[in-house]
């Protein structure tokens, strides 16, 4: 039984997200995936990926490994499952790893980025990739605000009130702002997210952006954990899983 792992691309705007949603017909990107690699092995596959992205979220560096016992060269597996699949998903990379790699379990970093589109009209070519804030934004003071992120912390208060987990404690290796044209790029990698964490993050920094808060209020937010102290939870579109990092390999 082989186990490969394969890097991939895809526009999340049609997508319920990556995770297959069982008992319903919801269209997602793992069973996309799944459909596409039953038929060039002829045998069931289970995908696994790095990260369950949500619906409408995009990625640019999403991996998943699944097991098989093709004798399909691994070199072959991008331009013959690319074949099978829609056109808003491209595997780019396979290669055969140890039985022991998981996708999901094996990563060591993330890199997430979110996109804001800042000008008085939004171009129609970024609808669907990018959130669009109208009003003028200060670049500079979301910059020096987004370093109040790095290192670890107690993340309860940038994370959705209904997630499932109990340690709450995430390290974020950069955090930062960057502005090209219209566009405002807020970068962040981290050993790991809690759920709508970088999507809250990026909301707290846009208001601190339109001078609704402090630069310094990021740190009063982590001590004090509270949700609702934080900024919005900023819609999916702009959110796109950058990278994922395995040392190991």
């Amino acid at each position: 039984m082989r186990n490969i792992m394969m890097t991939l691309a895809y526009d999340g705007t049609f997508y319920h997200g990556f995770q297959k949603q069982k008992g319903t017909a919801l269209k997602t990107v793992q069973q996309e995936l799944e459909t596409a690699l039953g038929i060039l092995s002829a045998e069931e596959v289970t995908v696994y990926g790095s990260g369950r992205t949500d619906a409408g979220v995009h990625a640019e560096g999403q991996v998943i490994n699944f097991h098989t016992t093709s004798r399909i060269p691994v070199e072959r597996f991008p331009l013959a499952v690319n074949s099978l699949l829609p056109r808003d998903i491209v595997v780019s990379e396979a290669r055969d790893v140890t039985e022991d790699f998981h996708a999901r379990y094996s990563a060591k970093r993330k890199t997430y980025r979110y996109t804001i589109y800042n000008a008085p009209y939004l171009s129609p070519f970024w609808r669907h990739y990018a959130y669009h804030v109208p009003v003028s934004l200060d670049a500079g003071r979301m910059e020096t605000a987004a370093a109040s992120f790095l290192g670890a912390h107690d993340f309860r208060g940038f994370c959705a009130k209904d997630t499932a987990v109990t340690d709450f404690t995430r390290t974020i290796y950069s955090c930062s702002v960057e502005k090209h044209g219209p566009l405002l790029i807020i970068s962040v990698e981290g050993d790991g997210f809690l759920y709508n964490m970088v999507r809250i993050m990026a909301g707290t920094l846009l208001e601190i952006g339109q001078n609704k808060r402090e630069i310094d209020n990021i740190a009063f937010l982590l001590k004090k954990g509270d949700r609702k102290q934080a900024g919005m939870t900023l819609p999916p579109q702009g959110l796109c899983l950058y990278s994922v990092g395995y040392p190991d390999l």
